[in-house]
């Protein structure tokens, strides 16, 4: 009975040396093959602590990074794994967000520089009771703004305006002491901001 206990140790460390075995083999030549075929970004400008993404059509992030050191951001990705489809690369810089579009069509790639776009953020600043929101627009798109004042744990909406057709957008606010949430919609995309003053 010991004999078949020692045998059945045995053969089960030779099948696991084995898996392990044809499992690196497999990685190997699957990392070589992605080598061959990967795309190169090259970013310049960009800031430690910008975000990088690929997200598809639908804005779901695919992929995201932290971007570690200021100056040009140099990559390969193998885009070519990603299914048929539109995707874009995304950068989240302090003030902007950059959008740099492909498409993926039978393991080809292609990026389509006539619809990369840069999209400016709107900056918010609280002072002594006083908030100023700016938003640089060329193309006059709106900005909505509603400020949210917290009444016992809850938000309730205190003000709502939409400003439209200005290239350089500026409002001032002026709130009372108290905790606020101000929600900026533009652009497609929602930016929250707290404020206790």
């Amino acid at each position: 009975m010991k004999n078949v206990i020692k045998h059945s140790k045995k053969i089960l460390l030779a099948v696991a040396m084995l898996t392990v075995l044809v499992g690196n083999a497999k990685e190997k030549t699957s990392s070589l093959k992605k080598g061959l075929i990967k795309t190169a970004l090259t970013i310049n400008n960009v800031k430690e602590g910008n975000l990088l993404s690929i997200k598809d059509q639908n804005g779901i992030t695919l992929y995201k990074e932290l971007i570690l050191e200021s100056g040009t951001y140099k990559k390969g990705f193998d885009l070519t794994a990603l299914p048929n489809g539109s995707y874009f690369f995304e950068v989240d810089k302090d003030v902007e967000i950059n959008t740099i579009p492909f498409t993926v069509e039978y393991n080809k790639v292609v990026f389509n520089k006539n619809e990369e776009v840069t999209v400016f953020k709107p900056y918010v600043k609280e002072k002594d009771g006083v908030v100023f929101i700016s938003k640089l627009s060329p193309d006059y798109g709106a900005l909505k703004v509603n400020i949210y004042a917290n009444y016992k744990g809850e938000y309730q909406l205190l003000q709502s305006d939409k400003i439209e057709n200005l290239q350089t957008i500026e409002k001032v606010y002026r709130l009372e002491k108290g905790s606020y949430k101000i929600v900026l919609n533009s652009d497609n995309k929602e930016y929250i901001k707290y404020i206790n003053n």
